[in-house]
């Protein structure tokens, strides 16, 4: 292995353009022996599987559990965190033969992954029934999972939508229910994970509502506070195991930067089109690989591309297969991708960040990463898809020529001396909580003695409030002590997890009259990916869409063979509609709450050339906009604010370059005063705004009615400017990194404003 990654490095398309080769070595694992109290069947069980002892880190899990502590455990990718849970939570069951157990996990390729792995430990030789209770279990299967399944694997939109509000067809589950585990924990942040943190409330009080109290296992990537993450999710005290006991072996780390194309423009070879050579590279070595490719149409066309250039190279006498990995491909082909993987059919996969999560897809010794992915969090966990079964493997960033990217391959040393981020999220979000107290409300009522003792999982200071507002409303009843549910909706039906919209276009193969339902999307990326004449790359074979009918929800295509792919150009709008609020900041800013309309409108696409990647044409997309009402700070940096002085003593250019870097600072740090994700703020800068006519920052929820960030923004404004200016000073770079106000960004000039914003007199 190391003679042939050598002979690649060294390779003239690559040796000169590699920036930074760094080796991470292999570290010893720490073993000891099963637990004194295991029973015997499942440590034969294990045995049967080659395992004869445990690392140190699931022995401390079994530990945790066993005193009865909520538990979550932090280590790298593949270093056996799924036995964590697994051992206790089997132990308990064999023990108790009615205890139950819900296992929840975000995606549901995950689901049938750990259903797989469960069923090879504990499927006949412990007789315990595992049954996936998710939106692709057929009506039939259903009614015997809920009577007859130990184990319980499911998501949390399943468990919102479909299980809590139905929990009276699930009284012996409940009844008996003594763990809940929630796998990559560290996916659930920011507004989703406020979301799925006020439905573990909900979940709770329905287990003690049928005299169930389950202990909580989580599971997660190494991220900067996963103890403080996990207690907000389940609202208790939970103990961290963090040392890891697995071994691991040596990982080499490429920064790899294309050659340019135009040095002045800095422009360099397409990521795509470097990435593809890499992974062609591992593939003729017989090096099993993963691509990460980060968009849809990226992932296709990179695949077809390797799959061309393999078509002809065999090994063992059969061809060399590829295949791509994304959204929107049918349940059966998902699957038919894991096991192919898993047996080594298919011997490479192109990739969304839909397998960045931890699903077996076997020993993969290569990882290409084409371009910053957008987290260190996310980065590391791509890198660790390799090298899962140990011995040496690689990793390769390939970057794109964005300012990011650029800046790493400048700056190795910050990028590998970078730390995890922090997770964040706020159950007591007044927008959120008030979603799920109403499901709750219909789920069970309200009773005012237990909310009064703190007893219920939703504290009265926080419950009582929106459930005054809901009485207003008639939507709850308040009579002898209980709050009863009043309405004839079904509140969990309206409310999305993710705050994005649910309803999907089918897409629909019509070629020769087949009519055959090949895959879905959501609309908004409908309206990107597959207007008319655009054409849909599906596991390679080539559509052209015939018609995107957005009001039925169905697109039809038909089979093509053209020589281009084509891209939607998306273009963004923001409308005052109210001013509801105003702020004064004192001398440094002036600010405006209220209700923004933000457009999004794929109206032109280009055609671009499959290999060379040059534009061929542009064609019309008539479609409707995509739009979201939210509400949004608006920042004034008028003659009269300190902020506004500076600006004006700055020419345009530079004015414009100092509210950029401000409003990366801003989706930068907000987050941590607002307890949120910086996905889910939206900041754009105007430096002469055609509605306040004053330079300008819009801070808005990224969510339809927004989600309350707006508002507590309002605030706390004050602090958020002493961070800033805080940051700004003492960040070490010269003149912009994205630790401040980017690569891109003024530095000295940005300085200078936030200091005539803190110190309106200089």
């Amino acid at each position: 292995m190391e003679q042939v990654i050598e002979k690649i490095l060294s390779a003239p398309e690559f040796a000169s353009n590699i920036v930074v080769r760094k080796l991470l070595p292999a570290t010893e694992g720490v073993f000891v022996p099963f637990p004194a109290g295991l029973d015997s069947r499942i440590a034969g069980a294990l045995i049967n599987r080659g395992f004869s002892k445990l690392y140190s880190h699931q022995a401390e899990v079994w530990e945790q559990v066993k005193k009865g502590r909520n538990t979550v455990v932090v280590t790298p990718t593949a270093s056996g965190k799924t036995l964590c849970y697994n051992l206790p939570v089997l132990d308990a069951l064999i023990r108790d033969e009615s205890a139950r157990a819900l296992y929840l996990f975000p995606t549901k390729a995950l689901s049938q992954d750990q259903q797989a792995e469960l069923n090879e430990v504990a499927g006949e030789s412990l007789d315990i029934k595992i049954a996936t209770y998710d939106g692709d279990t057929p009506e039939s299967l259903r009614v015997s999972a809920r009577d007859t399944g130990r184990i319980i694997i499911s998501n949390p939109d399943m468990l919102h939508a479909g299980i809590l509000p139905n929990h009276p067809k699930w009284i012996k589950f409940f009844s008996n229910l003594k763990f809940i585990v929630i796998d990559e924990a560290h996916a659930y942040r920011g507004v989703t994970g406020s979301h799925v943190s006020d439905l573990i409330r909900r979940l709770k009080r329905i287990a003690a509502f049928y005299g169930s109290k389950p202990l909580f296992i989580l599971c997660s990537a190494t991220i900067g506070n996963p103890k403080e993450l996990s207690e907000a999710l389940i609202g208790d005290d939970v103990s961290l195991v963090d040392n890891n006991g697995a071994p691991r072996g040596e990982k080499l780390i490429i920064l790899y930067n294309p050659p340019l194309v135009d040095a002045v423009q800095g422009i360099r070879k397409s990521v795509v089109t470097e990435s593809r050579k890499w992974m062609i590279a591992f593939l003729r070595a017989g090096i099993k690989t993963i691509l990460f490719a980060h968009s849809r149409s990226k992932t296709e066309v990179a695949a077809a591309y390797v799959n061309e250039e393999l078509k002809n190279i065999y090994t063992d006498n059969s061809r060399i297969k590829v295949e791509a990995y994304r959204g929107g491909f049918l349940p059966n082909e998902r699957r038919e991708i894991e096991r192919g993987l898993r047996s080594g059919s298919i011997r490479g996969v192109v990739s969304t960040n839909a397998l960045e999560l931890g699903i077996d897809i076997g020993g993969l010794d290569a990882s290409v990463v084409a371009g910053f992915p957008g987290s260190f969090n996310s980065f590391w966990q791509q890198s660790g898809r390799a090298g899962r079964r140990g011995g040496l493997s690689i990793s390769v960033f390939v970057a794109s020529s964005s300012p990011m990217d650029q800046f790493i391959m400048n700056n190795p040393d910050w990028f590998f001396g970078k730390s995890a981020e922090e997770a964040r999220l706020d159950p007591d979000n007044p927008y959120i909580l008030s979603d799920h107290v109403r499901c709750a409300a219909f789920e069970l009522p309200f009773i005012d003695e237990t909310l009064d003792n703190a007893e219920d999982t939703f504290p009265s200071a926080s419950a009582i409030p929106v459930l005054e507002y809901l009485e207003e409303d008639g939507i709850v009843r308040h009579t002898a002590g209980k709050w009863h549910w009043a309405d004839r909706s079904f509140p969990a039906e309206g409310i999305s997890l993710r705050s994005a919209t649910a309803d999907n276009v089918v897409i629909i193969d019509v070629t020769e009259g087949r009519n055959t339902v090949i895959g879905e999307m959501d609309r908004p990326g409908a309206k990107e990916f597959i207007f008319e004449n655009a054409v849909y790359i599906h596991r390679g074979r080539q559509y052209m869409v015939e018609s995107l009918d957005i009001e039925n929800r169905k697109c039809l295509v038909r089979e093509a063979e053209v020589n281009y792919f084509t891209d939607g150009l998306v273009k963004t709008d923001i409308k005052v509609l109210t001013e509801d609020e105003n702020f004064d900041y004192g001398s440094s800013a002036k600010a405006v709450l209220g209700d923004v309309l933000v457009r999004s409108q794929v109206a032109k696409f280009k055609k671009i050339r499959f290999h060379t990647h040059e534009n061929i044409g542009f064609g019309d997309i008539s479609l409707p906009e995509e739009e979201i009402q939210t509400r949004s700070l608006i920042l004034l940096f008028g003659d009269d604010t300190g902020g506004g002085k500076a600006l004006r003593a700055m020419d345009e250019a530079a004015a414009g370059l100092v509210l950029s870097g401000i409003g990366s600072l801003f989706k930068l740090i907000a987050p941590i005063y607002l307890l949120c994700d910086g996905r889910d703020l939206g900041v754009a800068e105007r430096v002469r705004d055609p509605h306040f006519g004053v330079a300008a920052i819009y801070v808005y929820d990224k969510y339809p009615g927004g989600t309350g960030l707006a508002e507590s923004l309002a605030g706390k404004a004050d602090e958020l400017f002493g961070h800033i200016f805080r940051v700004l000073q003492q960040c070490t770079c010269k003149n912009g990194c994205p630790s401040c106000v980017g690569p891109e960004g003024n530095k000295k000039a940005s300085t200078v404003f936030m200091e005539a914003m803190i110190c309106p007199g200089t």
